[in-house]
């Protein structure tokens, strides 16, 4: 498939390129979501909160957004959520200056055990939405997006 005809999908960041990260898949035809994996092995401790990083960047249209959410079986056999509920990647984080686009997952371990993340383990789930906006809404006028994780608004 040709660049421009793509509508959305995942990369790999150039820093993980020779690291052996599996690109996000859906495990069945009725899935919404794409499994994300831990790109290298890191410890969660218990009420502590660690961004994993992925390897991964996703691109999309400018009226969609990537929402993270947490795996339940991770979520309720080990006590781990996503720290913000549900993370948000806009369709301008792609290759941002800051880093590249890199989707960081922030976890918290509510639990009072240390959990190992071992690199490969499925952590999260990637599902893409369209969103609405207001009339005469100005967002899109002016200066793009400059920096990385956390940047909007800033």
């Amino acid at each position: 498939m040709n660049k421009k005809n793509r509508q959305r999908g995942f990369e790999l960041v150039a820093a993980f390129l020779d690291k052996g990260i599996n690109l996000p898949k859906r495990k069945t035809g009725s899935s919404a979501g794409y499994d994300i994996e831990a790109a290298e092995e890191t410890i969660l401790y218990p009420h502590k909160v660690i961004l994993v990083p992925t390897g991964l960047k996703a691109y999309m249209q400018p009226d969609e957004y990537l929402g993270i959410h947490v795996r339940s079986s991770i979520a309720v056999k080990h006590s781990i959520s996503c720290i913000n509920s549900q993370g948000i990647i806009d369709a301008d984080y792609y290759n941002n200056p800051d880093n590249e686009g890199h989707i960081m997952v922030p976890l918290i371990n509510h639990g009072n055990e240390p959990l190992t993340i071992a690199k490969g383990m499925r952590i999260a789930q990637g599902i893409f939405y369209k969103y609405l906006t207001v009339d005469a809404d100005a967002a899109g006028i002016g200066a793009g997006r400059k920096g990385g994780f956390g940047s909007t608004g800033v």
